[in-house]
Order: structure tokens, then sequence, then C-alpha cells
């Protein structure tokens, strides 16, 4: 009388079933804010990483003594609240500097034109 139990495939077959259950999934829900705050981040990161792949960014950071690639891991470490602050700091800055500084420049000059009767925006009535 031959066993059913000697059969490799069977016994295979046999540890298969009972081991199965046995593993456990890890699986959770996770919130609308929490996705967004994961595909939020990335995409600061990646506006971030973008202006300073460019050459005149690293070109200054450089000069600054500043290794791009140290930047762009201490970037990477910042906080959500740190990113956020970076990433609406980098587009809302003007591209010549401070526009002040260029309104008053622009004033003085125009003055300066003004009082060597260059011009005549200052009309007299």
């Amino acid at each position: 009388m031959q066993h059913r139990y000697r059969n490799p495939l069977f016994l295979v077959l046999i540890v298969a079933i009972v081991v199965a259950p046995l593993q456990w999934s890890y699986a959770g829900v996770i919130s609308t804010q929490q996705y967004l705050e994961v595909t939020d981040r990335d995409a600061k990161l990646a506006r971030i990483d973008t202006v300073l792949a460019r050459a005149e960014v690293r070109a200054e950071l450089e000069r600054l003594g500043v290794d791009p690639v140290a930047a762009q891991e201490r970037i990477a470490a910042l906080t959500n609240e740190e990113l956020e602050l970076l990433a609406t700091d980098l587009e809302n800055l003007p591209a010549g500097g401070s526009l002040i500084a260029v309104v008053g420049v622009v004033f003085i000059v125009i003055l300066i034109l003004e009082l060597c009767d260059v011009i005549d925006i200052f009309k007299k009535f």
C-alpha cells in the first residue's frame, strides 16, 4: 500500500495551505489630507530642485561656498512648513532684486535728469 503523503508535491501543497493564512498583511487607510501632503511635498521639492539645477544658481551657490549637493540634502530634510515657505519665497522673489530698490533708483535718476533740465516731467503750471 502506497502512502499519499510521500509525494513531495503533495507535501509542499500541504505546507503552503497551512502557512499561507499565517502571513500578515499590513494595510491602512490614509486620509485625503495625508495623501495631498505627500504629493504636495513632492511637487515643492521638484520645483526647488528645478531652481537649484539652473547653472546660474549653482554658480552663485559655489561662489558663496555652498556645496549644491549639501544644499539639496538640507532641502530634503526640511519640514513641510519650512518647505512651503521656501517654495513660496522662490516663486515670489523678483528676478532682478528688490522692487523697492529698483523703484528708488529709477526715481533718483528721473529726479537728477529733471534738475539738470534734460527732461521735463514735472511741468510748471
